[in-house]
């Protein structure tokens, strides 16, 4: 038999294959070792892929962008970044952001003793829920940090908070009260009730907090179902809000807009949430870098979880 057709042979790929991935040989090393051509050695691994005989299985969704999650972390000072390959062709920030987030907590409540945990609402979280593997977390609570409209399906914070729940064996907390009072409506004597009062001691003792953060656009879930009829996004804008985190509109320092609508907001006030031991915010999306980039000047970020997409223009367009 010819070199050639015996290079050819499976028994040769196999073992061209096995030095270079089982016994981590480099290609040249695998090469000297039998006897051929480094180029023959590149193609018998091209081949064996190609064939089947070799399969890459990619278990974890942060297999690229490692670069951009490092740079990520020293420009904004954070804990960690994940970042997630987006589908370019038919963009979707909330299915990829929402399945990092999935993968991440589930790593977190393997090796982290969390007792608490508060969540937010939106598609994204929605998302994630359906990524979750069935747990059996009986000693977790999942907590709302917010509260909730009349409508909104899948997406609102009692459904959001119950979804999580159900998918880990949690217990859960609601947060039943509207996410923004009245005109007029004391917020301290609202919370004042034991109802609220009960939940905002749970909300002061979590150990995470999962976020996300919204624009100021119809692609918000807060603008388009959340405001009240009484407060236009042109008079946020003029304000200087570029979007809002837990119902509270934020300018791109991260400041707190002085409109009367965040006094108005029932959830857990933002200087509490930076109590928190690991805030967890999952966001993506081009129209979202101001919010996020607010978010974390305003120190609610200790965890950024995003796609490369809305990574790329954070680092590229730093302001």
């Amino acid at each position: 038999m010819s070199a050639e057709k015996q290079d050819e042979s499976e028994a040769f790929l196999c073992e061209v294959c096995w030095h270079y991935f089982v016994n981590e040989l480099t290609q040249a090393e695998v090469a000297r070792l039998l006897g051929v051509t480094r180029l023959r050695v590149n193609q018998a691994i091209s081949q064996a892929k190609a064939s089947g005989l070799v399969r890459v299985e990619i278990t974890s969704p942060f297999l690229a962008c490692t670069q951009m999650q490092r740079d990520l972390c020293e420009l904004y000072d954070l804990n960690a970044a994940f970042v997630v390959p987006g589908n370019t062709e038919t963009y979707d920030y909330h299915l990829p952001t929402g399945t990092a987030l999935a993968t991440y907590l589930t790593d977190q409540l393997k090796r982290k003793n969390w007792k608490s945990i508060g969540v937010s609402w939106g598609a994204t979280l929605q998302c994630a829920i359906r990524k979750l593997p069935k747990m059996a977390l009986t000693d977790l609570e999942i907590i709302s940090m917010i509260g909730g409209t009349t409508h909104g399906g899948s997406f609102n914070a009692f459904s959001i908070a119950s979804g999580f729940a159900e998918r880990l064996g949690a217990t859960y907390s609601l947060f039943a009260a509207p996410i923004y009072l009245s005109h007029g409506a004391s917020r301290t004597d609202f919370l004042a009730q034991d109802i609220y009062a009960d939940h905002m001691r749970k909300l002061s003792s979590l150990d995470a907090a999962v976020l996300v953060a919204g624009d100021i656009s119809e692609k918000s879930y807060m603008v388009s179902t959340g405001l009240p009829a009484d407060v236009s996004t042109d008079v946020l804008l003029a304000e200087g809000a570029v979007g809002d985190v837990l119902g509270r509109f934020l300018d791109r320092d991260g400041n707190d807009i002085p409109h009367p609508l965040n006094q108005r907001t029932i959830g857990i006030d933002l200087e509490a949430l930076k109590q928190v031991p690991e805030i967890i915010l999952a966001a993506a999306g081009p129209h979202k870098l101001d919010i996020i980039r607010a978010a974390i000047r305003r120190g609610l970020v200790h965890v950024l979880i995003t796609d490369d997409v809305t990574a790329r223009l954070l680092l590229e367009e730093q302001t």
